[in-house]
């Protein structure tokens, strides 16, 4: 019979599997069903409507932003488009529900396989490229993609955006915030899960080892180009999922929403999470989304209360300035960001009273 453990006094692994498991003790399993249990049973019934609101924004944009750690923290390939293929994905989803009829359950994987070609195809530079100019050419990639959003209107009805029907599963209609958040949360423990055992696999460990050393890599005889071509592919399949989650449960979509500005966001989320993290692309989309919503109440208040139209187009880019300072304390005081602080955390817990 196994003998439980919940406070180890350190690492005693005798085999690789003992040492790649999830949880160290079963007070982390112990954890993580408290944890479901309070998502799924509780949080749904003790919110209102707007907080219920942004927490389904959370559970959406989480999963883009593990696709987009996936890619940048285990990978090392910079990108500047991930934005661009979260509305691809909320694009195909559309256009998949609206003229071709089918249902939710096709629809949304349906739109992150799309989204995950469009991927590999701006994932094409990285068998030359690397680093900055990577990066400008995957932003070269986000404003093609912006500019196909509004003028293929044949496809996609240019800025007047797409209206699309109600989604149902088995008969159930996910018009309610309350039942789409369970939709979206059961997706998002899926898509979780997924990432974590791909970091496990051996998919996994040549990501990490073209990240550290792609030379190196190359040398212990891993396919660099392919490799990159999947990491692009898994990422933008991750973004468009989310996408297609966002359009059905926003009903209407337009172009405007997956500019720059949202790859920028994507980008804070995993910097201020912390790079090469599964729980840090958690903890950072929390930490972005709602500072997003409190600087948005703050600008608007200050906006309304401001004398003169120059103080309103001073007040106008708060957003952006605390965006761009949070980054850069970040980046200064805490590089690993908050998954490291909340490693710190759980250690100190662990061993506990010897922590200090």
């Amino acid at each position: 019979m196994r003998k439980l453990q919940f406070h180890p006094c350190g690492n005693f692994n005798e085999t690789y599997e003992r040492e790649l498991t999830i949880f160290e003790t079963d007070f982390g399993r112990l954890s993580m069903l408290i944890g479901l249990f309070l998502l799924f049973a509780v949080i749904p019934f003790i919110t209102n409507e707007y907080i219920l609101y942004i927490i389904n924004i959370i559970g959406i944009y989480a999963i883009a932003a593990i696709g987009l750690n996936l890619l940048i923290g285990y990978t090392g390939q910079i990108s500047l488009g991930h934005g661009a293929f979260f509305g691809v994905g909320a694009y195909a989803a559309a256009i998949l529900a609206t003229k071709a009829s089918c249902p939710f359950l096709i629809a949304v994987p349906a739109a992150g396989l799309i989204t995950a070609l469009v991927g590999m195809i701006f994932g094409l530079p990285s068998a030359r490229l690397k680093h900055l100019y990577l990066c400008i050419a995957t932003l070269a990639g986000q404003f093609i993609i912006e500019y196909v959003l509004v003028q293929w209107e044949s496809l996609t009805e240019g800025a007047e955006g797409i209206s699309i029907p109600t989604a149902t599963i088995f008969g159930i209609d996910l018009g309610n915030d309350r039942v789409f958040f369970y939709v979206i949360f059961i997706c998002f423990a899926v898509m979780t899960w997924m990432a974590v055992n791909l970091i496990r696999t051996r998919y996994g460990r040549a990501f990490i080892a073209i990240r550290d050393n792609d030379q190196a890599a190359e040398g212990m005889g891993i396919p660099i180009f392919p490799y990159k071509l999947l990491s692009f592919a898994i990422s933008s399949f991750y973004a468009g999922f989310a996408g297609a989650l966002f359009a059905y449960y926003m009903i209407s979509i337009t172009p405007e929403p997956f500019n720059l500005w949202l790859s920028i966001e994507y980008i804070a989320m995993i910097i201020i999470g912390g790079l090469g993290s599964i729980p840090g692309s958690v903890f950072g989309t929390i930490f972005i989304v709602t500072l997003s919503e409190i600087l948005s109440h703050i600008t608007e208040y200050l906006m309304n209360i401001s004398p003169s139209m120059s103080g309103a187009i001073t007040i106008a880019p708060l957003r952006e300035f605390v965006f761009g300072l949070a980054i850069i304390l970040f980046i200064i005081f805490e590089p690993k960001g908050l998954a490291e602080v909340w490693r710190i955390v759980r250690s100190s817990f662990r061993l506990w009273p010897f922590s200090y």
